[in-house]
């Protein structure tokens, strides 16, 4: 098999220019670094995206938990105020509007207590 002049072939046993063959193989060492770096980045990128999304999920999770107790402390506050607080302000407010009558009664009691007195005076005086 013979190739055109424009290829060139590279046979082991065919002695070439050491120089050359000493930057080829620089070259593909080279290259092969930057290859392996480049899936070594590749590959940390992977890992770090793994890792944040195990993070994500912990807090994700945790704030779940936070909410969940919320909730459920929510709940039991609005049941105690439904059963226990909510009928004692109730009470608080009937013995209110009492005192507001009471405190009305005071003082109508007190208005004809002074006329009596001054009618009582008045027959005194007479």
């Amino acid at each position: 098999m013979t190739l055109s002049p424009s290829h060139s072939s590279f046979e082991i046993l065919d002695p070439h220019d050491p120089v050359l063959s000493r930057l080829a193989t620089f070259l593909f060492k080279r290259t092969n670094d930057y290859l392996q770096g480049e899936m070594s980045a590749g590959q940390d990128h992977y890992v770090l995206l793994e890792e944040i999304n195990r993070l994500a999920i912990t807090k994700y999770t945790d704030l779940r938990n936070l909410a969940v107790n919320l909730n459920k402390a929510l709940s039991e506050y609005n049941e105690m105020y439904v059963s226990t607080i909510k009928p004692l302000l109730m009470q608080i407010d009937r013995i209110d509007r009492m005192v507001s009558k009471l405190e009305t009664n005071a003082y109508r009691l007190d208005a004809y207590t002074k006329q009596l007195r001054a009618r009582i005076k008045d027959l005194d005086d007479n």
